[in-house]
């Protein structure tokens, strides 16, 4: 068999792992748990070469620590509600439903032929009701603890899907999958109270050392912890005072301008009079509201006949504005502007014609001659044309700025968080219904615990845009529990989000039909230590998750500070673009590319070659897993994903690089099948000696299995396989060696078995359908899977030789490789020996030699 047969042994091995449930997994408090969850999958209908490069990950760390001796959860499940299946419906006409799990049943089939060490007993999906029944359970729990709410807010609002956009999926105005305007409306939306646990979630980000630092810097952005002052405007025309939070309430004196947000309730009161203002309103509202929008918008505002008086000088009077680039959101909805020290409202300032006065002067500059051009200054200094200010540093000018707030009683000094309250509500049927009943007369009633779950209605339509449990003859109406008259149920349901923030929970124990996992079972696996995704989810689904987690501790679920102790974020799988003449994408199956010149293949026409970015159906620079797995098997993509790049990094996809795993792959198989001479038998007992040759393949064995360790701990997966290769090479150039000395000594045998077992043993994580079969080829009748790791002997890890520099003045002339911790004098006198060390001595006399052991000898001439 020189060829390996790799569909008929995978399959096999596939096969035999699922026959004997070698996965399955139960708690067992003897031995170590290690929990590895990658980031579970949208059943969208196929896998992509992401997510073969994110479970590859997984699977190397799980079947590591599987043979290190540990306890491994290692599961697999679907987050299955979402838009996306509704789209589908309406373009298939069929059912979400039935288009779910018609794409579980697809990509479940797919992820098997990877080979991945998936506890498949503990398959859950979101979309089943023995789910997300505890999730309303839970809802319910929060509500009663008051860490749920319903309240009034502006939304986004797509007029197409019907359904309310969060920040970052409106696009220059338009909703990102319709592409209609978007529209400001204010709707009664279900909260959910993360705030409560701000200044918590923050904190404990310093415990995450285990995170990437880029993570932990984007979580703490985002809730935005600010030291400022709250105070009061005066205002106007016999307006109510207006509230503006600030962290730089030293940079007072320096102010020009107010401004407000659109949605501000006093924007809204003044434009019942102004029809500018009111299309000024409109104008901004159908601009998007992301951050990121906002910050590239030109700044645009509109002047209000109002006035705000200064809190620090009567008469001061300052325009006040309805600005765009101020949320309701966020603060209070409004600002001071001080052009000097802010170049947002530089921007503003100079646009406007207002006033810009530094207030703040850097330390060397004259305060007379200092001036702001188009770039705000926003470095330290000293406080200056500040009145009662004036001298101080930033810092003592902002601790002095809110004591005067608070002696005129204007405000206090304050903490505020940039994080706001979770709004889970949405406008669409494929999510987990609100377990809330809406009663004339009782007002919002939880649906009782025995009702529950209430589950989605499978008799529902999409002829008609909007929610089809709004318009649902009579799922949504219903008895009120409290009073027994007609009410109706919520028909909004929750953000996808939150089906994500405590799967990883219900995995420690998915078959308990009494309560979401038992708290026990959750104690023993949880935190998940090796958590791998993309860094797209470096936000939202981790904070969310964080916050759920915290939320079930403190209404008794759980007592577990962080859901995640171990993060990884891969990088992404990218692929040469490809355009032909008319500048349609081509798919690089579709291509055939000779030396710099690439054509199509179907009737050789010019393709121009683009860009390597990330893998895109759009773009179409996509390769099929389940064609590249058919051709080349699992094991040469698994090992592909390993290879090229580090795993955080982005890792460009190669015909080439495929092919090399292929042939890499032939080449183990033939060390195993095809040695050149007879082995010993499987459990030979090892000689009583050996001599050099053996010795040194022994060491290369010994030192590749506790490098690779290392490296899988380190997730250092491409230096791990560079170790293979090294490996691989010493051992072929070993194993013909011995071939050729005709009969091979007892000794070079018995290593060059145990050598090819331990390549079988370390190659197992990366490749184990290819590792099952050499062991199978050995004459081994065990599976890999139960085997521990090879042992390295720490008498082989340890060079006998040591490779020694040789310097002369302080210049590297030579190196030598001598006998390790061999005496001084003998590396002197081998450093002296040396002709090129001679040389470089010119007939001098040395007037020092010093010595470091194993490492270098320096000559002083």
């Amino acid at each position: 068999m020189s060829r390996y047969n790799v569909r008929e042994t995978e399959a096999k091995w596939q096969s035999v792992w699922e026959e004997r449930r070698s996965f399955a997994v139960t708690a067992d408090p003897s031995k170590p748990k290690t929990y590895v969850l990658e980031m579970f999958p949208y059943p969208s209908g196929r896998i992509h070469m992401g997510h073969v490069r994110n479970y590859t990950i997984g699977d190397v760390i799980a079947r590591y620590k599987r043979s290190k001796g540990f306890n491994v959860l290692h599961p697999m499940g679907w987050d299955a509600f979402g838009l996306p299946a509704e789209n589908a419906a309406l373009e298939r006409n069929t059912h979400p439903g039935t288009w779910t799990y018609e794409n579980i049943k697809a990509m479940r089939g797919q992820l098997k032929t990877m080979g991945l060490a998936i506890d498949w007993d503990r398959e859950i999906a979101t979309c089943r009701p023995e789910y997300y029944r505890f999730e309303q359970k839970m809802f319910l729990d929060f509500l009663k603890a008051g860490l749920a709410y319903r309240k009034e807010s502006w939304v986004n609002w797509d007029p197409v899907d019907n359904t309310v956009l969060a920040n970052e999926q409106v696009i220059d105005g338009r909703g990102w999958r319709t592409g209609a305007l978007v529209e400001k409306r204010k709707l009664s939306q279900w909260f959910l109270k993360i705030t409560h646990f701000a200044d918590e979630l923050l904190s404990a980000i310093t415990t995450l050392d285990r995170w990437p630092e880029k993570v932990r810097i984007m979580q703490e952005n985002w809730i935005g912890k600010s030291t400022g002052c709250r105070f009061f405007f005066q205002l106007s025309d016999g307006h109510a005072d207006l509230e503006v939070f600030t962290t730089r309430p030293d940079t007072l004196f320096g102010a020009s301008f107010v401004a407000i947000s659109p949605n501000h309730p006093l924007a809204g009161k003044l434009a019942e009079s102004d029809a500018g203002l009111a299309e000024f309103i409109a104008e901004c509202n159908r601009m998007g509201t992301s951050e990121a929008t906002l910050e590239q918008a030109e700044k645009k505002g509109w002047r209000t006949p109002v006035t705000a008086e200064h809190p620090f000088v009567k008469g001061w009077n300052l325009p006040v504005y309805v600005a765009n680039f101020v949320l309701m959101e966020y603060g209070t909805g409004a600002i001071f502007g001080c052009p000097a020290h802010d170049q947002r409202d530089l921007d503003f300032a100079r646009k406007y014609d207002l006033p810009v006065k530094p207030v703040v002067v850097p330390d060397g500059e004259d305060p007379a001659a200092f001036a702001v051009g188009n770039e705000a200054y926003t470095g330290p200094g000293s406080i200056r044309n500040s009145d009662f200010l004036d001298g101080l540093s930033v810092e003592e000018g902002k601790k002095a700025a809110v004591a005067k707030i608070e002696s005129l009683a204007r405000g206090q000094g304050t903490t505020m968080f940039r994080l706001r309250d979770w709004g889970v509500s949405r406008q669409r049927y494929w999510g987990c219904p609100i377990p809330i009943i809406h009663c004339p007369d009782c007002g919002v009633v939880p649906v009782p615990e025995d009702q529950l779950p209430v589950t989605l209605p499978a008799d529902v339509t999409f002829d008609a845009a909007g929610n089809p449990l709004a318009r649902h003859a009579t799922w949504k109406h219903v008895k009120c529990p409290c009073c027994g008259k007609d009410a109706e149920r919520e028909t909004d349901t929750f953000d996808t989000f939150i089906e994500s923030s405590w799967y990883f929970l219900r995995f420690a124990d998915p078959r308990n039909e009494q309560v979401a996992f038992d708290k026990e079972l959750v104690k023993y696996w949880l935190p998940v230590d090796n958590y791998i995704g993309g860094i797209e989810h470096a936000v939202l689904h981790l904070l969310y998750s964080r916050f759920w987690t915290r939320a079930l501790s403190h209404v008794g679920y759980l007592d577990l500070p962080e859901p995640f102790g171990g993060l990884f974020t891969q990088g992404m799988v990218t692929h040469a673009t490809f355009q032909d003449a008319d500048g349609k994408w081509v798919f690089p199956v579709d291509v055939d590319i000779q030396g710099t010149k690439a054509t199509k293949i179907a009737d050789g026409s010019p393709v121009t070659v683009g860009p390597v970015i990330k893998m895109s159906k759009s773009k179409k620079n996509v390769v099929d897993p389940e064609g590249i797995i058919g051709s080349y098997g699992a094991d040469a993509a698994r090992l592909f994903m390993m290879s090229d790049s580090p795993p955080d990094r982005d890792l460009e996809w190669t015909e080439a690089g495929i092919d090399g795993a292929w042939r890499y792959i032939n080449r183990l198989w033939r060390l195993v099948t095809e040695p050149g001479f007879a082995l010993p038998a499987a459990g030979t007992a090892a000689p009583n000696s050996f001599g050099a040759d053996a010795t040194a393949l022994r060491r290369a064995a010994h030192k590749a299995a506790a490098a690779v360790g290392e490296d899988i701990e380190g997730y250092r997966f491409n230096s791990s396989v560079a170790k293979l290769r090294t490996f691989t090479n010493a051992l072929g150039d070993a194993l013909s060696k011995m071939a050729a000395k005709g009969e091979v000594p007892a000794d070079e045998a018995w290593a060059a078995r145990e050598a090819l077992e331990y390549m079988a043993q370390i190659v197992q994580p990366v490749m184990p359908h290819l590792a099952q079969q050499m062991w199978e080829e050995l004459s081994h009748g065990d599976l890999l899977v139960d085997r521990n790791w090879p042992v390295s002997d720490p008498a082989l890890l340890v060079d006998d030789s040591a490779t020694v520099a040789v310097q002369v003045n302080g210049k590297l002339r030579a190196t030598l490789t001598l006998a390790r911790d061999c005496a001084e004098a003998v590396a002197r006198e081998a450093a002296l020996a040396d002709a090129n060390v001679q040389r470089a001595m010119d007939g001098k006399e040395p007037r020092k030699i010093i010595v470091v052991p194993n490492r270098i000898v320096n000559i002083v001439v």
